[in-house]
């Protein structure tokens, strides 16, 4: 661990000193140069502090979120730096090197070139940098209003036109701003669905963490119900508890939380939603997730008397479940909702034309509607943020879906 933080301080502090030098070709204020150094190393120690604090560098506080977001902020734009600037360094190098062997002078580098180069480098690392920080500042709570139409040929003529919304990933242990939450809550509740859904992580760590925003989220109301799952940080995993008993008791609080706020949690559970005779099943499985995530979810049992031909909407956390077990099931679940992967909190998305993230090249399914076999997933991008306390591109989503009966007239 020693040798880890030594190779990492190194790089950090190569990087700083490399970057300062594009900041040099237009001011040599002492000043600013005071202030340069003072900032970063406030930043690393601040950044170490954080990470080496505490009972697990998995526990999210907004303290700690906070810094990391900062550091983020403001290390990438300079590794930006650092790479336009070693780019150039390498073809005046290469430039020069040809330019004497054949006995031309060299005129590539001169300090003008070297000014405009650290002029358009510093414009382009204020690109994510500002981008970062308005992320922190404003995107966190720009929540959006994401609408789908799916049609189905077997879907029960009462549902044609049912409406569901879902939310994913409060993550109640990051809020700062009860205005900016009380405005999603009415946002959901706008949309007057049939069916609120909501499909895991509720907390970062500990269930009290919820205690504060309780009241708020029983205001979301529904003609049929409000239904949730747990998720991976549902289950207090990623605290050091004082006893087995105590990690029992965080999710046994976790329940009654959830009972207490006019949900209906299913764990690994069905239920029947039923409109003038006819019916659609509910199924919520508990946190399933590839790799070293949870696998608590039992489809199984989650499903025990709901026959194979039923119309069925099934909640699960992770969408790796629906990739590795949900979507070639021979009982044919028609629509999974999934949250987790946040779409990173990070990315470009253009509607018709660009949707990426680097979490892609994690998740298959990370954000939005898929179709596989017939049977679709959407993966919410979530209400809430974790890690990084912002969002920049992938905004907090509110998802509203309308069944339809598929039309087959001539």
């Amino acid at each position: 661990m020693i040798v880890r933080w030594i190779i990492f301080i190194a790089i950090y502090i190569a990087i700083d000193i490399y970057a300062y030098q594009a900041f040099r070709t237009f001011t040599k204020n002492n000043w600013f140069s005071a202030a340069y150094i003072a900032i970063s190393v406030l930043l690393l120690l601040a950044f170490i502090y954080q990470v080496t604090s505490g009972d697990s560098s998995r526990t999210m506080t907004p303290w700690r979120m906070y810094t990391f977001g900062l550091v983020v902020a403001i290390f990438f734009p300079k590794l930006m730096l650092v790479l336009i600037m070693f780019t150039e360094d390498v073809v005046r190098v290469v430039v020069g090197g040809f330019a004497k062997l054949g006995g031309i002078n060299d005129t590539f580098f001169v300090p003008s070139r070297r000014k405009f180069v650290s002029a358009i480098a510093l414009g382009l690392a204020a690109i994510p940098f500002s981008s970062l920080l308005y992320g922190m500042y404003r995107g966190k709570y720009n929540y959006k209003v994401l609408s789908y139409t799916l049609e189905f040929d077997d879907l029960p003529d009462a549902f044609d036109g049912y409406r569901i919304t879902q939310i994913s990933d409060v993550h109640s242990g990051s809020f700062d701003n009860e205005e900016k939450v009380a405005y999603g809550i009415d946002l959901v509740n706008q949309q007057k669905s049939d069916l609120i859904l909501f499909t895991g992580d509720l907390v970062n760590n500990m269930t009290n963490e919820m205690i504060p925003w309780k009241d708020l989220f029983s205001k979301l109301k529904a003609g049929d119900g409000v239904f949730s799952v747990l998720g991976n940080h549902d289950y207090g995993d990623y605290v050091t508890w004082a006893s087995a008993e105590d990690k029992i008791q965080n999710l046994e609080d976790m329940k009654i939380l959830q009972k207490e706020m006019g949900w209906d949690l299913l764990l690994n559970e069905n239920r029947t939603i039923e409109r003038n005779g006819e019916r659609i099943k509910l199924i919520g499985v508990e946190n399933w997730g590839a790799g070293g995530f949870k696998k608590a979810g039992d489809l199984n049992a989650a499903c025990e008397g709901v026959g194979d031909d039923e119309f069925k909407i099934l909640m699960s956390h992770d969408p790796s479940h629906w990739q590795q077990q949900v979507k070639a099931d021979a009982r044919h679940f028609h629509l999974t909702l999934s949250g987790h992967t946040h779409g990173m909190q990070f990315g470009i998305e253009i509607p018709g034309l660009v949707k990426w993230s680097p979490v892609k090249y994690r998740y298959e399914n990370w954000a939005g509607i898929y179709e596989e076999f017939g049977r679709y997933i959407n993966v919410n991008r979530g209400f809430g943020f974790i890690g990084y306390p912002g969002r920049v591109g992938i905004w907090p989503e509110v998802t509203v879906i309308e069944l339809k009966k598929r039309s087959h007239t001539a």
